[in-house]
């Protein structure tokens, strides 16, 4: 059999691929698509939904169980120092249903809501946030959760009990010239016979080290009786033909079992192709949607564990006779991290209940709780090393060898810098909410901006666009925002006054959807390269989003636990900050260097600024910048390490 060429895709066909995968319909109401078309839907969040009494009451037993475990069974410093997690650490984690917490009862798991799993991530997150990651690949993005959306009976009662209890699973997508551009998709599933054989090469396989299963996206070719296109399989990782290459190594997350695995005539039975052929895609992005989560789950960890040191370390250090946290300088940085770990858990608890309700579409949602919790959790910790001083650059085993407590802050910006890529850059995060954002303006005037589409497709485009914006255009001139008294209920007595805050947020919606429109009426089909203006776009309308959440989880804990007045401070807090950022990015949308800065990447590729290098070792070593991932027979020895 021919070894199979690597896809030569063009930029339109990329999209064109990455559209398809797109869920294309809007069935349920969606808070943050609303709020990005100017309609501050206040309705669809508050009153705060809650879970189930028997669905807290199950939750919280594993937590107690789960804390015990963490507190007793796992040392954080030793999965640092060997860059391992220990066999028995695994295996604990496994008798106690650690990776069934999201899988049916029915099939060996838990059961545990969004709301729950996220608490559960957080907190052994915070343990080691190697482990966090783990249970969370295993589970979020692993074989359990794209079986329990798009597996058959018989796929989920195979494979769902052996998650929950004893195999490790991992997700198979990413290539070493294969990165957010899956149309380039290499690794391919050969039809044969009742079988596919799959031939490829996969990187950054998180989990893949010591996987028992696996998901692995490859590309069938379009035949006779086959449609073809990126499907979705579960593999055995003991089968014939896989061979993990490679353990990588990181800046942080050091117990993480990442690699490098091979496909070489790998057999896979067409009984465990997920879905249809060509769907893949499509199973990918959906099994995101709420697996994104978990991310913003281990970021509102990391910040409560930096507001304890914070608070800890500043009350005990002194400087100029009092306590550090009483210098100004030092304590705008703890205001900034109490607001903003606030604000985290809003969101994220706001978003998973909403998942866990499903009465909402929470894409674009769960996209700016990964993209927006991984962002202010970097702040978070960095703020933390800044506080902590040269002990912040310290490691945890260094501090402890001269007598004093070991704080791993350091190593915690390690941690979560992958936070800012893992599942969707930044960057890439910014263009797929940008295009969910712009999703109605493309409904009516995507013909108009198609350069392949004809002069009557454009007209009656046309014809609905001038129908649309006729409509929607005059409800973004005044709203409720302007009343002085809306919102009452977010300023009761004796409380900060959120309803004003509350009033920022839809006005500025409005202006936020104004601005959308006219960027759309300027560049038209030039839009989707104006990045610089749509990531500011999303970057406001995640703060707007943000200090929706808090004030709506202030007044939840107001009305039902003894933290409403603090709870009431954060959220004012964090509001203050957050219209200050949302203010300066209102005025970087049309004043900004975008422009300039497209000439100087020009003449930094074109070698005019190589004289700018000069003066400099450069230690890297030698080799391509990509790794060949030519098909065939491994030439390396497997390092595959199941878990005994």
């Amino acid at each position: 059999m021919s070894a199979p060429t690597k896809p030569k895709v063009s930029e339109r066909e990329a999209r064109q691929v990455a559209e398809a995968a797109r869920e294309q319909d809007w069935r349920k109401p969606s808070f943050a698509k609303e709020l990005f078309l100017g309609r501050f839907r206040l309705d669809l969040i508050h009153p705060h939904p809650l879970p189930a009494p028997e669905d807290v009451q199950r939750g919280e037993a594993f937590l107690a169980k789960l804390r015990d475990f963490c507190e007793t069974k796992i040392d954080g410093a030793r999965i640092e120092r060997e860059a391992k997690i220990p066999d028995e650490v695994v295996n604990g984690l496994k008798e106690l249903g650690a990776f069934g917490m999201k899988i049916e009862p029915k099939y060996g798991g838990i059961g545990l809501t969004q709301v729950y799993y996220n608490k559960a991530l957080a907190l052994v997150g915070t343990a080691n946030p190697a482990l966090g990651a783990l249970l969370s690949a295993h589970q979020s993005i692993g074989v359990p959760q794209p079986l329990k959306l798009f597996g058959t009976k018989e796929q989920k009662e195979t494979f769902l009990p052996r998650c929950a209890r004893t195999d490790i699973s991992a997700f198979l997508l990413t290539e070493p010239d294969v990165g957010s551009d899956p149309a380039r998709l290499a690794t391919t599933a050969v039809p044969d016979g009742d079988s596919y054989i799959v031939d490829g090469v996969k990187l950054w396989t998180t989990n893949g080290v010591v996987a028992d299963l696996l998901v692995v996206m490859a590309r069938v070719p379009r035949s006779e009786g086959h449609r073809g296109g990126i499907t979705a399989f579960v593999v055995e990782a003991d089968s014939p033909g896989i061979t993990v290459e490679n353990r990588n190594a990181f800046m942080g997350l050091r117990g993480l079992e990442n690699g490098v695995t091979r496909f070489h005539q790998v057999r896979v039975p067409a009984a465990n192709r997920i879905g249809p052929e060509g769907t893949g895609l499509k199973i990918a992005l959906t099994t995101l949607n709420t697996g994104r989560l978990s991310l913003p789950a281990a970021c509102t960890g990391a910040g409560k564990w930096c507001l304890k040191i914070a608070r800890e370390w500043s009350s005990a250090r002194e400087q100029w006779g009092k306590p550090i946290a009483r210098h100004e300088a030092v304590g705008s940085k703890i205001s900034f991290i109490a607001a903003t770990t606030f604000a985290l858990e809003a969101v994220l608890d706001l978003s998973s209940q909403m998942a866990d309700e499903d009465r909402n579409d929470i894409r674009i949602e769960a996209a700016l709780a990964k993209l927006y919790g991984s962002e202010m959790a970097w702040r978070i910790a960095d703020e933390l090393v800044q506080i902590r001083g040269g002990r912040g650059f310290e490691t945890a085993a260094s501090l402890a060898a001269r007598g004093e407590r070991a704080v791993p802050a350091e190593q915690l910006l390690r941690d979560l810098r992958i936070n800012r890529i893992f599942e969707g850059s930044t960057e890439i995060m910014h263009l797929l909410i940008a295009r969910e954002a712009v999703d109605a303006h493309l409904s009516v005037a995507g013909d108009l901006i198609d350069p392949e589409k004809t002069l009557s497709d454009k007209a009656k485009a046309g014809a609905n666009a001038a129908g649309f914006y006729a409509r929607w255009l005059p409800k973004l001139v005044a709203g409720p925002g302007q009343l002085p008294r809306a919102y009452p209920e977010f300023h009761p007595p004796g409380h900060p006054d959120l309803s004003a805050h509350l009033r920022y947020v839809e006005r500025s919606a409005r202006k936020l959807a104004r601005m959308t429109f006219l960027a759309m009426a300027r560049w038209q089909g030039r839009m989707e390269t104006k990045q610089g203006f749509l990531g500011r776009i999303v970057d406001i309308g995640a703060e707007l989003f943000a200090m929706s959440a808090a004030c709506v989880r202030a007044e939840l804990l107001r009305t039902t636990e003894e933290h409403g007045r603090e709870a009431y401070q954060l959220a004012d807090v964090f509001c203050r900050q957050a219209r200050i950022r949302v203010e300066e990015l209102f005025d970087r949308l049309w004043t900004n260097t975008d422009d300039l800065d497209r000439k100087v990447v020009g003449g930094v590729l074109n070698g005019s600024y190589t004289w700018l290098e000069r003066g400099v070792i450069d230690p890297s070593g030698d080799g391509p910048w990509i790794a060949d991932a030519t098909p065939g027979p491994a030439k390396h020895d497997n390092v595959h390490r199941p878990i005994r």
